[in-house]
């Protein structure tokens, strides 16, 4: 989920546009394969505000729908699985967010099956997840540009709703992630500090074709009731 626009975005990290204002903010349900709004360095040096495919795919991909997309890279393995390890080194990003969502297993949702949750940060602030980017190039010459996020084993604030997490990057450190503060990024790769998210269930319409809307990200519980739609939403529904 990502509410800011491009303009906020660009002034908040610092970059410059290349393609991301067509991926920012305000969208409410980002999935797999979509645009979403990402910073890394230009071949200058530059921070840029870009617009990346998420979902990885590897060089050796003849097809860039060939085999399911590579959407999160394990923080413990990244440095040495061969679709990872480059980018690793030499590419990394940041991908903004406002928050995220999570499933809870029935396992630890009291048999209620899988609950929709809304992760987002408990100050209001905005997260920067650490990616990492490689520009596929397809035998017919396409090319396009594809990110995964980072993801390290949840902390006990998170685990409680999952076993893994995205890794967030603090703005202190942001300039070593990207590379532009020396080694040392492998130190952030880490879950994230007690009371950093709050977290409420949101909506099973998130689970489908549900129009990308804020109401996907309101609190909600079964005993509340329907869940909520937008207005006219029933308009035009097949029943």
């Amino acid at each position: 989920m990502l509410t800011s626009p491009a303009d906020a975005l660009g002034a908040l990290f610092g970059a410059e546009p290349d393609g991301g204002e067509r991926a920012a903010g305000p969208r409410w349900n980002i999935c797999p394969t979509q645009a979403v709004a990402a910073v890394r360095l230009g071949a200058d040096g530059a921070r840029v505000l870009s617009a990346l495919r998420w979902g990885f795919i590897a060089r050796w991909q003849t097809r860039a729908d060939g085999a399911p997309p590579l959407i999160n890279a394990r923080a413990e393995t990244i440095a040495r699985k061969p679709a990872f390890r480059e980018a690793a080194r030499a590419r990394r990003c940041l991908i903004p967010a406002s928050g995220f969502y999570e499933w809870q297993p029935p396992s630890l949702s009291g048999g209620r099956g899988k609950v929709a949750h809304l992760i987002a940060p408990a100050d209001g602030s905005l997260i920067a997840f650490a990616g990492v980017w490689e520009l596929w190039r397809g035998p017919g010459g396409a090319a396009i540009p594809a990110c995964a996020i980072v993801t390290a084993a949840a902390g006990p604030a998170m685990a409680r709703l999952h076993h893994r997490e995205p890794v967030r990057i603090a703005p202190e450190h942001w300039g070593l992630w990207l590379g532009e503060a020396g080694h040392g990024a492998v130190t952030l790769m880490r879950a994230s500090q007690d009371g950093v998210y709050a977290s409420h269930p949101v909506s099973p319409r998130i689970n489908g074709n549900a129009p990308d809307d804020a109401l996907l990200a309101a609190e909600w519980r079964p005993e509340d009731g329907p869940p909520p739609e937008p207005e006219g939403a029933a308009q035009g529904r097949l029943i």
